[in-house]
């Protein structure tokens, strides 16, 4: 059984907490995001030493090694879109496919120490221009209409990073 595509819209958890992994966006004020992205990066290199890296818990769940280079994409994702927001009025995001990107780069076949050296570096990228941030208040909008600040952007994108934290149990 392959991996069935994630087509959930997840930006409710902007409005509620969820009772997945209990992540509450209120409690992540914009001053505070990047340092708790920079406390969660331990854990990342942590999970990808772990002797089951690789192993998939069922035929339809992503390995600790797939979700973490997910994650590794997520944040020069998410820096790319605050820097157009930065840079733009009011811009729409180009499209992401997550799935076919964790297909195309075959996310299970990388190496967990080249995803730990990676996603620790694209994590301190993005947490270093959230903490240049000084326009919390610029918008961008998703293709499908939904709209962002950069507050509420770095918010979801912390939801994303804690939630696959309690995916892989790290």
């Amino acid at each position: 059984m392959a991996i069935e595509p994630d087509t959930k819209d997840w930006t409710w958890v902007l409005e509620r907490p969820c009772p997945q992994c209990g992540f509450d966006a209120s409690d992540y004020p914009s001053e505070s995001i990047a340092g708790k992205h920079r406390l969660d990066l331990p854990r990342w290199r942590k999970a990808l030493g772990r002797a089951d890296v690789r192993d998939r818990p069922d035929e339809g769940t992503w390995s600790m090694l797939e979700y973490a280079a997910h994650v590794r994409d997520v944040y020069v994702l998410f820096r790319e879109r605050t820097e157009l927001m930065l840079a733009q009025e009011d811009p729409i995001f180009e499209d992401w496919d997550q799935d076919r990107t964790a297909r195309e780069k075959n996310y299970a076949a990388e190496d967990p120490g080249r995803v730990a050296g990676e996603l620790a570096a694209a994590g301190e990228a993005y947490a270093a221009l959230l903490e240049s941030v000084r326009e919390w208040d610029r918008v961008g909008r998703r293709s499908n209409g939904s709209r962002f600040t950069v507050e509420t952007l770095a918010q979801y994108g912390l939801h994303d990073v804690v939630h696959h934290l309690s995916d892989v149990r790290a």
